[in-house]
């Protein structure tokens, strides 16, 4: 009789949301490519979605399914969104089991004729638990073993990943380990040594310590405009250009010249001409102390005149405006968590290089 293989079965949970899951399942999809893994990916609870062939799509399937061709079974691979009002009408009207069933069936249909499976949770271990689909919920009736990413820290990241461990324990779903993401730099190898210490004391594998890369986390002036709704003005074809840093140049240029970085995104008053000039010249100026700010945000509702209107075009400075105050747009951005999208490129790239390098995915599948 023919040998059935085992289905390699990963969850990917974290201890709040934006720990990295997608880089992980970006770079674990990869590398089970290279190792000729037939794999399949889900996220049964979605928060964030698209629009997709007339469906509500989580945004993390949508970029694995554009980025791995394999949106075949998109719907499947996104089988629960959660939208505005969702768990208050599932609170009054609970379905369990139609909602279980309905993942169930999902997992089945996109797992067949595959070795293997990443399944994206949402948030922490608990998360998902109102509408009786928790992470620990989904991948006990998955069968999958838990992979917890967390963030960097020693005693705090130890605590956590206890603390969500506990409800996966509760749920008898296996740990298969830990990963510790955004870790700066010049304590990796500390991190490392002193968590793997204090995991192994708990019979916990360290499965891999990630440095944090800032620039993963920067925006560009493009997805800005679009999760703002900002309109644009001029420099539509550098919209590409990174946003590191927003400033609020409400002071005058003297003092707002020493506030100025690289990738600095200005946001100002559209009548400040003043401020205006300054950023073009540091635009167009790369020489000497000149820095490249990735762009204007004009606010208030109000534009330049056309002289001056008509430089800024010149300049391909990128430039948005908006008919709301100045504070208001820049706490929007503040507030702004940008996912991975399939037009970031050098993010995916970077995301399979950091999980190659600094996750051990040789254990991962030895101990699967």
């Amino acid at each position: 009789m023919k040998k059935t293989k085992r289905l390699k079965n990963i969850f990917i949970s974290a201890i709040h949301q934006n720990a990295g899951k997608t880089t992980l399942s970006l770079g674990l999809f990869k590398i089970f490519q290279e190792r000729k893994i037939k794999t399949a990916f889900m996220k049964p609870v979605g928060q964030e979605t698209v629009t997709y062939q007339e469906k509500s799509i989580d945004k993390d399937t949508y970029l694995i399914g554009e980025v791995y061709h394999c949106k075949k079974h998109i719907k499947e691979m996104s089988p629960v969104t959660v939208g505005r009002g969702y768990t208050e009408k599932y609170i009054l009207n609970p379905q369990k089991e139609e909602l279980q069933d309905k993942i169930l069936k999902s997992f089945q249909t996109i797992t067949r004729g595959k070795d293997a499976i990443i399944v994206e949770g949402t948030g922490h271990a608990g998360v998902g638990a109102v509408i009786d689909c928790s992470n620990a919920d989904v991948a006990a009736l998955l069968g999958s073993q838990v992979i917890i990413v967390s963030g960097g820290g020693i005693g705090r990241a130890i605590d956590e990943i206890m603390l969500n461990k506990a409800l996966f324990d509760l749920r008898h779903v296996p740990l298969l380990g830990v990963i510790i993401n955004k870790v700066i730099p010049d304590k990796l190898d500390k991190i490392k040594s002193i968590v793997g210490k204090g995991l192994e004391r708990r019979g916990i594998r360290l499965l891999g310590v990630i440095p944090q890369m800032d620039w993963l986390s920067a925006p560009t002036v493009a997805q800005i405009r679009e999760r703002l709704d900002l309109k644009v003005f001029s420099g539509e074809e550098n919209l590409q250009s990174r946003v590191y840093d927003a400033i609020v140049a409400a002071m005058e240029p003297y003092n707002m010249i020493g506030h100025l970085r690289d990738g600095a995104l200005i946001i100002t008053s559209g009548d400040r001409v003043d401020n205006m000039l300054v950023a073009v010249s540091s635009y167009l100026l790369q020489q000497g102390r000149a820095v490249k700010v990735a762009g204007l945000i004009l606010t208030g509702g109000l534009t330049p005149d056309p002289k001056i209107g008509g430089l800024l075009k010149d300049s391909r400075i990128p430039v948005l405006y908006s008919d709301q105050d100045t504070y208001t747009i820049a706490a929007a951005i503040e507030n702004m968590t940008p996912k991975i999208q399939k037009t970031d490129r050098d993010k995916i790239l970077e995301a399979r290089r950091l999980v190659k390098n600094y996750v051990d995915v040789g254990m991962i599948l030895e101990n699967l």
